[in-house]
């Protein structure tokens, strides 16, 4: 691996601004980034699926990874360079890791649906050529495929590629997963803020979430009383986060964290067709979850104090 990362902790998968004209509104960009690490998270995740990589261009993607390491002073930005066709996610990764990203995270190939001989192939492709640390995402409902625990262990096996963001919503394929990768240097991270706390327990080491673009320091401060093995504070913190957890996925994710991004002053609302705002149904909600945890912030106190990360 030609360089290190710590896969320990939280990394929030950033949100993409619009202005009213649908173009990236950079400056809320890094406003955003640098937000997120002032309260402390562990990395920064651009272009990911909530950052809407599905309407992005290749040149977007570039500028979206460029302006979040222009803005932030000391945290790892891992760049999502996913595609559905390995020369895509070739060329963007290899112009990620030319605009300086830490790390790559790659969606497994969707719509396609390769057999799990083909989804081999596909990462390999990439980190043979691309000498940065590489996380290999599992997201079935997305991608319509399953990547089997023993097609996880035998990528595991490369040097570059060093973590998997498990959202199969299957604890036990992903607590086998984190057994049969013990004695490898490999990161098993949460892609779905509800089973964080599950994932940790069983191996995993931190999480790429939604829910911290709008709780950071929450976020944190459960993944770390986990880590540090302190799972009463955990627990208190993943019951406070629950309804927020629940509200975030009420519609397809991003259309509803951007709303909490806007509802909190964070960034606008706006998507890129085909994607549009939240339903007015949900707003009452998120607007009311978003409130109690504003009200909330001993729990946060006491985890951040008791800590050791």
């Amino acid at each position: 691996m030609s360089s290190d990362i710590d896969l320990s902790g939280v990394f929030p998968a950033m949100c993409t601004p619009f202005d009213e004209d649908e173009r990236i509104d950079f400056e809320t960009l890094q406003t955003d980034a640098q937000r997120l690490e002032t309260a402390g998270v562990d990395g920064l995740v651009p272009v990911g699926s909530t950052g809407e990589s599905a309407t992005l261009t290749h040149d977007e993607h570039v500028q979206v990874v460029e302006a979040v390491i222009e803005a932030v002073d000391d945290v790892p930005v891992i760049a999502g360079t996913g595609s559905n066709n390995t020369r895509e996610a070739l060329e963007l990764s290899e112009r990620a890791a030319d605009a300086g990203a830490d790390g790559l995270l790659l969606i497994s190939p969707y719509y396609n649906k390769p057999e799990q001989r083909g989804l081999i192939e596909h990462y390999r492709t990439i980190a043979d050529a691309v000498h940065l640390p590489q996380i290999v995402y599992n997201v079935p409902s997305r991608t319509g495929r399953n990547i089997e625990p023993d097609t996880a262990i035998e990528l595991a096996s490369h040097e570059n590629i060093v973590g998997f963001k498990a959202a199969s919503g299957d604890l036990g394929q992903i607590g086998e997963i984190t057994e049969r990768t013990l004695d490898k240097d490999f990161a098993v991270l949460s892609g779905d803020d509800a089973l964080t706390l599950p994932i940790v327990s069983v191996g995993g080491t931190g999480t790429i979430s939604v829910a911290a673009n709008v709780e950071p320091e929450r976020t944190c401060a459960m993944v770390g009383a986990a880590l540090d093995g302190h799972y009463e504070q955990a627990r208190e913190l993943h019951h406070e986060l629950g309804p927020l957890f629940r509200e975030l996925f009420v519609e397809t994710n991003p259309i509803p964290v951007k709303e909490a991004m806007q509802i909190r002053g964070y960034g606008p609302a706006r998507l890129r067709p085909p994607l549009t705002r939240l339903a007015d149904e949900y707003r009452e909600g998120l607007e009311r979850v978003l409130a109690d945890l504003e009200d909330e912030s001993v729990t946060v106190a006491s985890a951040d104090a008791g800590g050791d990360r």
